[in-house]
């Protein structure tokens, strides 16, 4: 089974869903423009959707409703806890100001 988040217009995921392997299958491999155009079929031409996997095999984390995908980092990202809790680098988790990991000088 494959799994796609639907994104909102700020790329935060309003729902994930969960797509038959053989809606998905060219050649014999996943295709992720086949999931979205199946995606799209069921939902909405102007949904916006992005494959995400439930091992964290890629894009670093499962899609959660509320995550944000971040285009650059090609990475799900949870809803920050704390206003002044930054992003580490190394986890993309949020952590605390102090507890980042700093890079060795």
């Amino acid at each position: 089974m494959a799994h796609f988040a639907q994104l909102d217009q700020n790329n935060i995921v309003l729902r994930v869903i969960v797509v038959n392997n053989s809606d998905i299958m060219v050649n014999g491999q996943e295709n992720e423009a086949k999931g979205i155009a199946f995606c799209q079929s069921l939902l909405g031409p102007n949904t916006r959707w992005v494959q995400t996997s439930y091992n964290g095999n890629f894009r670093v984390r499962y899609a959660g409703i509320g995550y944000t995908f971040d285009v650059t980092l090609n990475a799900f990202i949870p809803p920050k806890p704390y206003p002044d809790w930054v992003l580490d680098p190394k986890t993309f988790d949020w952590v605390p100001p102090n507890a980042v990991h700093q890079a060795p000088v």
